[in-house]
């Protein structure tokens, strides 16, 4: 049997001859199942590998069956790659899976969903795209940045690491004007050809070494959303890291460097004056002018670092022309998701707060900043910081040291609390610091308990760990459900009203 020519892979998009290729698709989650779909759906041959056998994997890899996938499911079924694999799709895993080892080493492509999408979408179906990645602040700057686009008549969805998987756009009927992707550093790793009308880094700071290795290339991985942009790459005046970015980026000519700063703005940058959100970016007269966006109190829940995201997502917004009060609009009628700086609930006079969405230190440094008090005595109160769970390979030493003195006492639970506590003990040694040694369903309640007994009216106890939740929770949102369950169990307890 003549071996199958993919010499055409390397410039593949929708209308390349997809039946004549073999592609394996790591694993059969969200992304993996709309992957292997719309694969199948361009003729391919598509085999899907997952060493998770789960009632809802058995269920999509019977789905893919019968539109004539082939699918392995359970422990050991990633361990070989096919003979005759010609590429590899992947939906978040690491280059040091043995699987995608594998690949590499034998030189065939790795391409993430976020990829393969892009490739299929064209020439048929090409559809503007507004990229976000960062730290911090993806999903909420991405929310904002729909609603605003939505704000102004256009068709739109927020897609990729948020909400639908791109994948699913591209086999819509539906007509879409422009995209607003939330991209990750997993997804950025593995996309080679993306061209974005505009894109900004939010913010940079260590996060996820485990799966990149190193800063150095958690930071290369992110650099790659202002490649080949057409339009605006926007970045962030407080992180130069962010500046650095842009300028190395081979672009399209005649794209232009867009600031965001919660100081007052420059020419080609979105700031703020007094309490107004403001552009001297995309007007005429931005030498010695500046035209007003929305107020501050549009913003919510407002905090310092919201008011950049929504400055970094009104920057992408008018980049593709979006009208100044479409922008003030979409910020006013933009629902967030939950577990982001969201208050549960206020009795006794302490107030608790869920950012369980805060999973590394960057993250939890802006929860931080945006309550208590450092002053003694400030009637603004203290906090007791819930922390704990999966480090990343993260420190926090710098983030002890700067909210030491704000903070009322620590509880800290999960698989890497003693990182915590050992910052705790050397930046803040007069801290009290409660630390739960369960790991099952008992953990948060009674972390919740012990910071009922930390804290003093005027407090605010806040749950920003800091940290992934993969060590005892599916994810951040079951987290944050079982603090909001372990707060109502302590206020109908003995004694408790409300």
């Amino acid at each position: 049997m003549p071996v199958v020519s993919v010499s055409w892979l390397p410039a593949a998009d929708g209308a390349s001859p997809w039946e004549q290729a073999h592609v394996v698709v790591a694993g059969v989650g969200v992304s993996g199942f709309a992957a292997a779909d719309g694969l199948l759906q361009f003729g391919a041959r598509v085999t899907v590998l997952d060493d998770s056998a789960s009632a809802a994997n058995a269920d999509k890899g019977a789905l893919l069956e019968v539109l004539g996938g082939t699918v392995r499911l359970g422990p050991g079924s990633t361990a070989t790659l096919p003979a005759d694999a010609d590429l590899v799709i992947t939906t978040g895993w690491s280059p040091a899976n043995p699987l995608l080892a594998a690949a590499a080493a034998r030189g065939i492509p790795i391409w993430s969903e976020v990829e393969l999408a892009w490739r299929l979408s064209r020439p048929a179906k090409v559809i503007p795209w507004l990229g976000i990645t960062g730290t911090n602040g993806k999903t909420t700057t991405t929310q904002m940045l729909e609603s605003m686009l939505q704000a102004s008549g256009l068709r739109t969805a927020a897609v990729g690491n948020i909400g639908r998987p791109v994948m699913e756009i591209v086999l819509d009927p539906e007509p879409y004007d422009v995209l607003a992707v939330e991209l990750s550093s997993h997804q950025l790793h593995w996309s080679h050809s993306l061209a974005l009308h505009s894109a900004a880094v939010l913010n940079l700071q260590p996060d996820h070494l485990e799966w990149h290795g190193s800063y150095e290339a958690y930071s290369a991985a992110k650099a790659t959303i202002y490649e080949r942009v057409s339009v605006s790459c926007v970045y962030n005046v407080a992180d130069p890291a962010t500046e650095r970015m842009v300028e190395q980026a081979e672009v399209v000519e005649g794209a232009r460097a867009i600031g965001f700063t919660l100081g007052t703005p420059g020419p080609s940058m979105l700031g703020v004056v007094e309490d107004l959100v403001v552009d001297r970016a995309f007007i005429e007269q931005r030498r010695d002018s500046a035209l007003e966006l929305a107020k501050l109190s549009d913003i919510t829940p407002f905090a310092p670092h919201n008011v950049a995201n929504a400055l970094a997502a009104a920057a992408l917004a008018r980049s593709y022309g979006v009208h100044p009060l479409a922008v003030r609009d979409g910020l006013r009628n933009v629902t967030l998701g939950s577990h982001k700086i969201q208050t549960v609930t206020e009795r006794d006079g302490v107030r608790w707060v869920d950012d369980s969405k805060a999973t590394n230190p960057h993250a939890a440094d802006a929860a931080l900043r945006a309550f208590g008090s450092t002053e003694p005595g400030d009637p603004a109160g203290q906090v007791v910081w819930i922390a704990g769970g999966q480090a990343k390979g993260t420190t926090f030493d710098d983030l002890v040291a700067t909210h030491a003195g704000r903070l009322r006492g620590a509880v800290l639970l999960g698989v890497d609390r003693a990182v915590i506590g050992e910052a705790l003990a050397r930046h803040a040694p007069e801290v009290p610091v409660r630390v739960i040694e369960a790991t099952d369903t008992r953990a948060m309640e009674q972390a919740v308990a012990a910071a009922a007994s930390l804290a003093r009216p005027g407090d605010v106890v806040l749950l920003a760990p800091g940290c992934a939740s993969k060590d005892m929770y599916t994810d951040y949102a079951a987290r944050g459900h079982a603090f909001v369950q372990a707060i109502r169990g302590l206020s109908s307890g003995p004694g408790r009203t409300g």
